[in-house]
């Protein structure tokens, strides 16, 4: 037919693929099924205890979440003796196939799940039965079944199929010829010889299945096999693909589901790789192999034996794959080391790959902590969805602050949830942007994030792609193979320095505010904690809680997952991760009071407070008492008893409180009569740190019609109001000037205190709010006198300066930022800073310091932050920029009070009080203080706050028999000091040290 047309051809070759793809499989007769439904989960061997019920297509069995046990019962009929015998089944939900002790063997998915359908179909519904039947065969198979599809949806709840069905397996082979070829075709150029040719042997198969039966198919597959079989020459490209499964640990669904998502999804890996015998699987986040040991044990043993064999590739150098923006530094020093520890304790192997494809944004201090812990390479996907700008590389090395490089790569492809089609080599080779330079690209191949991964479609393209003529060759291996032969290229790729920021998703900044309330007071009485604990134990020889320690720290990396912490999951992951917070953080604080009143008594104190201050420098502040007020000196990283640390102070002087002013010897803070602040003026250096006819401490509200991930960008246009002062009273509170305002907008409420200290230079504002608004963003902002180019924003182990102009594309995107502790505007005589104790979104305009209090979105949690919510921040100006003023140790006071606990009875043996740990350079910070993992040494990590080069000496207060320079995961690089308990040290700029002290 040499006058048809390509569309002719392909439109009738579809239409044959589409007859192919509906003769593969024959019902011949119903399966019996029988379910035991029950609200949550049960073992298998309490399968039979819930409801039962007897189903058939179309009958209902279960509401969104439910689950239940299945039965699927039925016999071969004899007449189907040699035929292939598979089983189709489709509950409505996520099933996972268990063989006859309970083990998970398969998993299963309802067809019509929520998925991006221009990826693949995500459903799975054929079970195999028999190669070749006998006839007679009895099917007694149970399932273990969710009435939820892959991403949490509810799909009616009611049994679509349950089938006994027979294969036909030379129609089943030839539907994937088809689907391959046509699928090159459409991405070869119309003038490609190649495609002509595809189109016309399609064309002249097509005509061949009018009727489909065994000799047409024949012919058919006879007549396409030659194209087929054309391969490619000498490539320019090679794909490195590999099975996968991203796993959110929590998102639309809860935690509880995840872990029989794990199961279905593993299993399902395991039934494939039998078939298959090229494929390749990977799966990240040693929380989820946990999990698997925990519940399925000989699941988790089969999957060591594929790991064994080289099959399976265990992913990632993280506990969890966790928020990277949000979480503290010392957790992501904690993902790295539990995360490392797991897979080489329990599968002997080093990770040397951070596998992130899915996180909101990369924080700058990640290339250290990874250098740091022997990890190489990062693999992610998710700047790919930035908004106004595209990332320039796939392939280039990430330097982050400090200077430390890693290696990086992002698939091409753009996903993580490849269809392993040909279009998807032609869009890896079309849209490398480092082609140029680079041979090499990774292919991630499945069904992702709600798990599942990759499925008989995925494999039987790939077995036809090896070496295909038209598409580049593609070889399923390792990741870390992958990453060997592009580290070969990495001297001719691009730098590229200081965070990764994805233009996308910066409501996950603030969105579910009492959950990352919670993480920053949990990461905070971790260190505190830990610091006891090692006292106690380094101190006075007493067990330290290695274990207990352990299990907290994993369920709160567990927390920082990152659907969790950033607020974009459902509302049953709040109320269960609020619930087992509060929890936690009661039993940390228990075990720190009991620890440091275990110090005072073996001080041989008793029946007096006693304060610890765990920072590494000398405290001087008021601290509340049984009701009276004192000011105290502590030392750094000591203790001492309330009455030699106080300092004797006659009268409260300077202190004065006005509705209308507060004032103390440093500062005089002046409002508007609407409550808002108009002038904050320091008197030491005769400066307003507001600037003139401007307003602070407005609480605007903005529609926000955004949900948990992003809000508007243009929200500043969309003014709904902003809250109104009811109530303003002011007093003195002992050492305190003290305005307390309450606010109103609709229905919520917001109470403040704005306090001045008795000699404080910081202005603080103690928040709760009763929040009941819906589609609404409440911000503050304080207008600042001081002009600069730049915003310094502490993030983990250092600061960030960001743009405040938006002179270009990159500048406008990042109009809202992350920052930890402070955010700061400094000149270089002088500056203001914004600290608070646990909020992380804010925008830097020009002079204007922005902080993002509360969201309320409607998605995925309809009743997201319609709550109580309590915080604080706090406005510091300054002499001298950010770093001459310290602002660093401001962030870490507030959010790190001292500790005052009471010696309940003396030891009669006593000690006398030390300081653990002093170090002499004002910009070097102790973050963490811990015993070793591994060992009987103490680990004290610390990092260079400011941003240059700096030297100082470490001084262990206990006799010391070695001090060590180690790397994160606690290995020796290097001895600094031997029979003595000080040691110099040199740090780069922004550089984190471990030191590993053996004690005398």
């Amino acid at each position: 037919m040499p006058y048809e047309t390509n569309s002719i051809f392909l439109k009738k070759a579809k239409a044959a693929m589409s007859q192919l793809e509906q003769s593969i499989y024959e019902p011949i007769s119903l399966l019996a099924v029988t379910a035991w439904v029950t609200p949550e989960p049960v073992v298998y061997a309490e399968r039979t205890s819930g409801q039962q019920i007897h189903l058939e297509p179309g009958d209902k069995w279960g509401d969104l979440w439910d689950c239940a046990w299945f039965h699927f019962g039925g016999m071969v009929p004899d007449s189907q003796a040699g035929s292939k015998i598979v089983l189709l089944i489709d509950v409505n939900g996520e099933l996972c196939l268990v063989d006859h002790e309970g083990t998970p063997c398969q998993g299963l998915t309802n067809i019509n799940s929520q998925f991006d359908y221009s990826l693949g179909l995500p459903g799975k519904r054929v079970v195999d039965f028999s190669p070749a039947a006998k006839g007679g065969e009895v099917i007694n198979l149970w399932a273990d079944g969710g009435c939820n599809d892959l991403f949490g949806n509810y799909r009616s709840g009611r049994l679509k199929e349950a089938v006994i069905a027979v294969c036909h397996e030379e129609t089943r082979r030839l539907y994937y010829d088809f689907e391959v070829l046509i699928d090159l075709a459409e991405q070869l150029p119309e003038t490609s010889i190649r495609k002509t040719r595809i189109y016309q042997c399609l064309y002249d198969a097509a005509n061949q299945l009018s009727e489909i039966n065994t000799d047409n198919v024949r012919r058919a597959s006879e007549r396409i096999a030659g194209e087929l079989n054309k391969r490619g020459g000498d490539p320019s490209l090679t794909v490195s693909a590999i099975g996968h499964a991203h796993m959110d640990l929590a998102w639309l669904w809860p935690i509880r589901e995840t872990v029989r998502k794990g199961a279905r999804t593993f299993s399902t890996a395991l039934y494939n790789m039998e078939k298959y015998p090229d494929y390749m699987f990977g799966a990240s986040q040693p929380q989820l192999y946990q999990w698997m040991k925990e519940y399925y044990p000989k699941l988790y043993d089969k999957v060591k034996e594929r790991i064994q064999e080289g099959r399976w590739e265990p992913q990632g150098a993280m506990w969890v794959e966790p928020d990277t923006n949000i979480s503290g530094g010392e957790a992501l020093v904690r993902q790295i080391l539990y995360g490392k520890r797991f897979f080489k304790q329990e599968f002997g192997q080093e990770m040397k790959v951070l596998w992130l494809p899915d996180v909101f944004g990369y924080t700058g201090s990640l290339p250290q902590l990874l250098k740091k812990s022997g990890v190489d390479y990062m693999m992610t996907q998710k700047l790919s969805w930035s908004v106004y700008n595209t990332h320039p590389h796939h392939s280039f090395i990430w330097e982050g602050i400090d200077g430390t490089q890693v290696l990086t790569h992002l698939p091409p492809e753009d996903t993580y949830n490849s269809p392993a089609a040909p279009r998807s080599l032609v869009k890896i080779e079309n849209s490398y942007l480092d082609r140029n330079v680079s041979e090499n690209a990774l292919m991630l191949f499945g069904i992702g994030d709600g798990g599942g991964g990759p499925g008989e479609e995925h494999l039987e393209r790939l077995a036809r792609e090896k070496n295909l003529l038209g598409v580049p060759p593609v070889i399923q291996e390792p990741s870390i193979n992958f990453f060997q032969r592009l580290d070969k290229e990495a001297s001719r790729f691009q730098t590229f320095k200081g965070e990764l920021y994805l233009e996308k998703h910066q409501g996950t900044l603030t969105t579910q505010g009492r959950n990352k309330r919670y993480n920053r007071k949990m990461e905070k009485a971790l260190r505190e904690l830990e610091f006891a604990a090692s006292l106690l134990w380094a101190a006075h020889g007493e067990a330290y809680p290695a274990a207990r320690l352990e299990e907290i720290w994993k369920e709160v990396l567990l927390y920082q997952f990152h659907d969790i912490l950033p607020g974009s999951s459902i509302a049953r992951v709040y109320d269960e991760s609020l619930e087992r917070y509060a929890l936690l953080l009661d039993e940390v604080h228990t075990m720190t009071k009991d620890t440091y009143e275990r110090i005072a008594s073996m001080a041989g104190w008793s029946n007096q407070p006693v304060l610890f201050n765990s920072l590494p420098w000398d405290r001087q502040e008021w601290v509340e008492w049984n009701g009276n007020w004192h000011l105290l000196s502590v030392p750094a990283m000591g203790y001492r008893t309330l009455e030699k640390a106080e300092h004797e102070v006659s009268v409260v002087e300077g202190l004065m409180a006005g509705s209308r002013e507060l004032e103390n010897e440093k500062l005089k803070v002046m409002f508007d009569e609407d409550g808002s602040i108009v002038s904050v003026y320091d008197k030491l250096c005769g400066r307003e740190a507001l600037h003139s006819g401007t307003k602070a401490n407005v609480f605007m509200i903005y529609h926000d019609d955004g949900d948990a991930w992003d809000f508007p960008h243009d929200y500043r246009e969309t003014v709904a109001g902003a809250m109104t002062l009811v109530r303003s009273t002011a007093h003195i509170e002992g050492p305190q000037a003290v305005v307390r305002q309450e606010y109103r907008y609709g229905e919520s409420i917001l109470l403040q205190k704005i306090i001045l200290t008795m000699g404080g230079s910081m202005v603080e504002f103690e928040t709760e709010v009763d929040w009941r608004e819906s589609g609404k963003m409440l911000r503050v902002s304080f207008p600042t006198s001081v002009s600069s180019d730049q915003v310094n924003c502490e993030i983990q182990f250092g600061y960030l300066k960001r743009p405040t102009t938006r002179n270009t594309l990159i500048e406008f995107a990042k109009d809202e930022i992350c920052a930890h502790q402070y955010i700061d505007l400094s000149q270089p005589d002088y500056g203001v800073a914004l600290l608070n104790d646990c909020k992380y979104g804010f925008s830097a305009l020009h002079n204007v310091l922005d902080l993002n209090l509360l969201r309320s979105p409607a998605y995925p949690d309809p009743t997201a932050d319609r709550a109580e919510h309590k915080f604080t921040y706090a406005l510091y100006p300054h002499v001298g920029d950010f770093i001459q003023a310290s602002v660093y140790r401001k962030g870490y006071e507030l959010n790190t009070p001292m500790v005052v606990v009471e010696a309940i009875q003396a030891d009669t043996a006593q000690h006398a009080p030390i300081q653990l740990i002093q170090v002499d350079n004002p910009y070097v910070m102790v973050e963490a203080v811990k015993k070793a993992e591994d060992s009987d040494h103490l680990i004290v990590r610390l990092y260079e706050t400011a941003g240059t080069e700096a030297q100082g000496m470490i001084s262990i207060g206990l006799d010391c028999l070695s001090i060590e320079e180690a790397d994160l995961m606690e290995n020796p690089i290097q001895v600094l000091q031997n029979n003595d308990s000080r040691a110099e040290l040199h740090f780069a700029p922004f550089e984190i040290k471990t030191i590993r002290v053996q004690l005398a």
